[in-house]
């Protein structure tokens, strides 16, 4: 498997399409492709938080594909939302398997649109709840689409996308900005958490989130500490972490060997929690910035094709049963 999707995912770059084309499934290719554009917002984190929409308005553009094998009437459907360096081969990966399982995928990228290639080096350049609100635009014209069955939605993201869809779970984000929103859960992969946000405990939406055992990145361990109290407050959640897995682990052009992401910051270090609608670091009870001493640099990256392969199997055996 791992072997046959770098192959794939090189195809551009190193071969002929007629000579290639079948190394890849042919359920794994689209029967049509869509580039579908919606409107967001491109809002500081302390206007999401208050529910202040008086940002600028962003038009943003998402890949919508089509699986090749799928029954008659409306299909289901996932969101990938990429993470810091925006698409790369794990979103690409994933729409594949998706598709190969009879799901359209919606591949969006909240980057281009923006002026933005990445934000690994400088993170303050976009709030971090600007991908929970592109999640949620772009779930709105997911819904409006008359292929795409609006009951039978759910959310993927890698990393800073990973963040994005786990806070799309929240009823008081749902209400505040997409009160139709409904999804049958969400898969972050990776994704950093805050430590605690008013009303996190009120979640209407199930989290099933996978972390690498060696991540020195995100930061899981808050991510932990919020599923405990998830849990405790009888919310669907789940969690796994995968031995010998870095971040970005399912980065199929990553390195097998770790490597230093150079200039990439990390808060995986800092304790934030909302007060009063702002982001605190509360060890140094300020309001957070990406000057703070708890920030760290050049974490690692790289790709566990186990834990890539696991990962994978997880989320599609749990959408088959939830599409059941």
């Amino acid at each position: 498997m791992e072997k046959l999707w770098r192959y794939a995912l090189m195809l551009p770059l190193w071969c002929g399409l007629c000579a290639c084309a079948a190394e890849l499934p042919l359920d794994a290719f689209a029967s049509r492709i869509e580039i579908r554009t919606f409107t967001s917002q491109t809002l500081s984190d302390e206007q999401f938080l208050s529910g202040d929409k008086q940002g600028p308005s962003v038009t943003l553009a998402g890949e919508l594909r089509f699986p090749r094998q799928n029954a008659a009437g409306k299909l289901p459907a996932a969101i990938i939302i990429h993470g810091s360096g925006g698409i790369n081969s794990a979103s690409q990966s994933w729409a594949y398997e998706l598709n190969q399982a009879g799901i359209a995928t919606f591949m969006v990228d909240s980057f281009s649109g923006r002026g933005l290639t990445q934000v690994s080096t400088d993170q303050a350049k976009l709030g971090r709840f600007a991908g929970v609100l592109d999640a949620f635009r772009a779930g709105e014209e997911l819904a409006r689409h008359p292929r795409i069955d609006a009951n039978r939605i759910a959310l993927i993201g890698t990393s800073r996308g990973g963040t994005a869809v786990i806070y799309t779970a929240m009823r008081r984000f749902q209400q505040a900005w997409s009160p139709q929103f409904k999804a049958l859960a969400t898969f972050p992969l990776y994704p950093s958490c805050f430590d605690r946000l008013d009303q996190d405990e009120d979640t209407t939406v199930p989290i099933h989130a996978f972390h690498g055992e060696i991540d020195d990145y995100a930061s899981k361990e808050q991510c932990k500490s919020w599923f405990k109290r998830l849990a405790s407050a009888g919310r669907v959640v789940s969690s796994v972490e995968y031995k010998n897995a870095p971040h970005s682990f399912d980065n199929l052009l990553g390195s097998t060997t770790p490597v230093a992401s150079m200039g990439a910051q990390s808060t995986r270090q800092c304790h934030i929690s909302e007060q009063s609608g702002l982001l605190v670091n509360t060890d140094e009870k300020k309001p957070f910035t990406y000057q703070d001493r708890c920030v760290t640099y050049h974490p690692q990256t790289g790709y566990e094709p186990t834990a890539t392969a696991a990962v994978h199997q997880a989320v599609l055996d749990a959408l088959k049963q939830l599409l059941k």
